[in-house]
């Protein structure tokens, strides 16, 4: 699968499976735009991804600020011309029983989870179009197809991108724009290190194949997404969990 000639836009590029997905994305032949909060986290992806022979630039951004998306998303189109691939990666928590849970922790965990795709996608959709070619592709989550105590505001953003996948797919298939969603179950980043021994035991034995998710085993579900080996794949959510959730 080659995706040389192709440039792609990563959001919440520097660290777990936003840092993977750029990292296998530019050894796959894209250019990479590197985005996330933190600029120094970034330059070091930059630097890892140049010193294995490949292209990128980092490109800082809280996905949170509108003005922020239109500012960077600006600077790698001027940079690189372009942007054919779009990962919509970042995301926080912000977890709590629905009775306590503040209604800013709900509305900041939907902003920058799901109206950051939103405001992204909107950054890319015109050039797709004119050139008639694009891949699209959510982070989701497991929780967002079954739910999770304490994480309604989760699960309700990781939800709503599954919808949001299927409704933009269904506007731009017709220019040859796919637009997919990863819902990976339980992988082992920074997110979920702060979970209890507990909870990641039981979690474990819900999982058939019988070991925790990497954040390289999503990113390679994204490149397939991004290559033309997935050219008649869209509206599609792309199950990553070792089946811990079938069918």
């Amino acid at each position: 699968m080659t995706l040389s000639g192709r440039v792609a836009l990563v959001t919440g590029a520097s660290q777990g499976i936003g840092r993977a997905c750029a990292l296998k994305l530019a050894e796959a032949g894209a250019t990479v735009a590197v985005a996330a909060r933190s600029q120094e986290k970034l330059e070091q992806l930059v630097q890892q991804i140049g010193a294995g022979g490949g292209n990128a630039a980092a490109f800082p951004v809280d996905v949170a600020e509108e003005e922020q998306i239109k500012t960077a998303f600006k600077a790698a189109m001027a940079q690189f011309g372009k942007i054919d691939i779009l990962v919509n990666n970042a995301g926080i928590t912000r977890d709590q029983l629905v009775m306590r849970m503040k209604r800013a922790d709900w509305e900041m965990v939907l902003h920058t989870n799901l109206t950051s795709a939103y405001l992204c996608t909107q950054q890319v959709v015109s050039s797709m179009l004119k050139q008639r070619w694009g891949r699209i592709i959510y982070i989701t989550s497991i929780f967002g197809q079954t739910g999770q105590a304490g994480q309604a505001n989760y699960a309700a953003s990781k939800a709503g991108l599954i919808g949001f996948t299927m409704a933009i797919a269904r506007e731009l298939g017709s220019r040859n724009i796919t637009c997919n969603a990863v819902a990976p179950g339980f992988i082992e980043t920074a997110m979920t290190s702060a979970l209890s021994d507990d909870f990641k035991q039981n979690a474990l034995k819900l999982i058939p194949l019988g070991r925790v998710g990497t954040p390289e085993d999503v990113a390679h579900s994204v490149v397939f997404l991004a290559s033309e080996n997935a050219s008649y794949i869209t509206g599609h959510v792309l199950n990553v969990n070792g089946g811990m959730l079938m069918g």
